[in-house]
């Protein structure tokens, strides 16, 4: 299919902005991936050694971890009916 000149320019750099895009996304990734994975592995690794150990912090951690979570249903529970119908206006 034949396009005219206008759409041929507005398509080629449309494919190089993509490129360009790419490249971007790939160097970044690279970069944030190695750092996201070193800071994952070191908390993960603390939780572990908590845990391991026995520490009184880990004990302190899963208890209110679990109240955080618990407390935060009750409060969508609560206000669910008025927060829905805020949402629709």
């Amino acid at each position: 299919m034949k396009t005219d000149v206008l759409t041929d320019i507005i398509l080629e750099e449309l494919r190089e902005s993509e490129e360009l895009t790419e490249i971007e996304k790939r160097s970044t990734r690279s970069k944030d991936s190695r750092k996201t994975k070193i800071v994952r592995a070191a908390g993960q690794m603390a939780t572990y050694e908590g845990r391991r150990k026995n520490d009184i912090l880990y004990q302190k951690m899963i208890r209110y971890k679990d109240l955080y979570y618990k407390y935060r249903d009750l409060l969508k529970k609560k206000y669910r009916a008025k927060n829905v119908n805020q949402a629709r206006r």
